[in-house]
């Protein structure tokens, strides 16, 4: 008779727990169920183009104060003309060691973001040129626009050329990091050679 009574209560249990799951899952159907970490979709921070009450403008996108950097920005101090690629060609060295693991990452970078239009071997031979754009010149046998042998490029000249772009050449700063472009220029020394 006791274990009788513990069947009764234990079923009246699982019949109270059923009906109560069964009837809060089917008063909301626009419920999701239950909330774990809520603040991943309903966070409590002002998004950029809100309106802020903590600031006098009202605008939640400030203004960085002056002088500050970005975290991992170089700054390079060379402006874009000709007078500074004349200066970073003769002041800014690479400080990158001379590997060849930093080598074949340079050739990986050349051949994605410089082989379109230099070519795969620097020859200035890539594939807009069959779709009818100028060809930039050979690193080994053209002349610069801006004078002297490209064979004869120093490392502050390459680089000030890739950070603001010559010609019809665009910057390719928002593509290449500073290490990166220290390694496209790695592998345009090598080009350089042939």
């Amino acid at each position: 008779m006791l274990a009788m009574n513990k069947f009764r209560i234990l079923g009246a249990a699982v019949v109270a727990v059923a009906a109560t799951v069964l009837s809060s899952s089917c008063n909301d159907k626009r419920s999701t169920g239950w909330e774990y970490a809520p603040n991943m979709y309903e966070h409590i921070a002002y998004d950029p183009d809100q309106k802020n009450p903590n600031f006098a403008d009202g605008k939640t996108a400030q203004v960085p104060p002056a002088g500050t950097i970005p975290v991992g920005f170089v700054k390079f101090d060379y402006p874009n003309n000709k007078d500074g690629y004349e200066l970073a060609g003769t002041e800014v060295k690479t400080m990158l060691p001379q590997t060849q693991n930093n080598y074949a990452e340079g050739k990986v970078l050349y051949m994605h973001f410089c082989s379109p239009c230099h070519g795969e071997t620097g020859q200035g031979d890539g594939t807009v040129v069959a779709h009818g754009f100028p060809p930039p010149p050979s690193y080994s046998k053209g002349q610069s626009s801006r004078g002297g042998a490209m064979k004869d490029l120093t490392d502050g000249k390459i680089y000030h050329t890739i950070t603001y772009g010559v010609n019809a050449m665009g910057s390719y700063a928002s593509q290449l990091s500073p290490e990166e472009r220290w390694k496209v220029i790695m592998y345009v020394h090598h080009l350089q050679t042939l």
